[in-house]
């Protein structure tokens, strides 16, 4: 497996070893031993979640706050996303700036977003199936969020020509500046 920090050194892409030919591919999507070893973390996975969306759909920006904070490793087994990690740790050198990353079937692309994070992403092709591991179960008293669109923060989202599918929640999120956040 190869890791790549991005911009935000805790926020990783993990790319599986993948081995195909005219049959198709087989690729090792997770193992807990060599996912510690190359993110040099000791979490451990609770939960797999499993969502479908069409085109335009734009889920987030989500987050639980401690003592249930979620890590998640994200990945897209059908179509594509623009998958994006907010830096929600005050006190944090990077606190209020955001990476993002192209997931699809294709490239095999897994996205580690720690605890202290906000997540969010948005569908690319006509549907995608988004898998993605927690470290902490949901939990409904701890869930919050910030708008998507939040000029604070100021995230470049892709323009696909349509208008974004968003919930009553997320249309409803917080602005960043009054969002409760991860203390320093």
């Amino acid at each position: 497996m190869k890791v790549t920090c991005t911009a935000i050194s805790d926020v990783m892409v993990i790319e599986p070893k993948v081995f195909g030919d005219a049959r198709g591919f087989f690729t090792e999507s997770f193992n807990q031993k060599l996912f510690n070893e190359a993110t040099g973390t000791q979490f451990d996975f609770v939960q797999d979640n499993h969502s479908r969306s069409s085109k335009g759909v734009l889920r987030g920006l989500h987050y639980q706050l401690p003592p249930h904070a979620q890590g998640k490793l994200v990945r897209v087994t059908s179509g594509a996303v623009w998958d994006v990690a907010v830096d929600i740790r005050q006190g944090s050198p990077t606190f209020g700036q955001w990476v993002a990353e192209t997931l699809t079937e294709d490239n095999h692309k897994q996205f580690w977003i720690p605890p202290g994070f906000a997540h969010g992403f948005l569908v690319l092709s006509d549907t995608a199936d988004f898998l993605y591991k927690t470290t902490a179960y949901y939990a409904p008293h701890s869930d919050r969020g910030i708008a998507w669109n939040d000029a604070d923060i100021g995230i470049q989202w892709p323009d696909l020509g349509v208008d974004f599918l968003l919930s009553d929640k997320d249309r409803k999120q917080h602005a960043f500046k009054n969002a409760e956040v991860f203390a320093a």
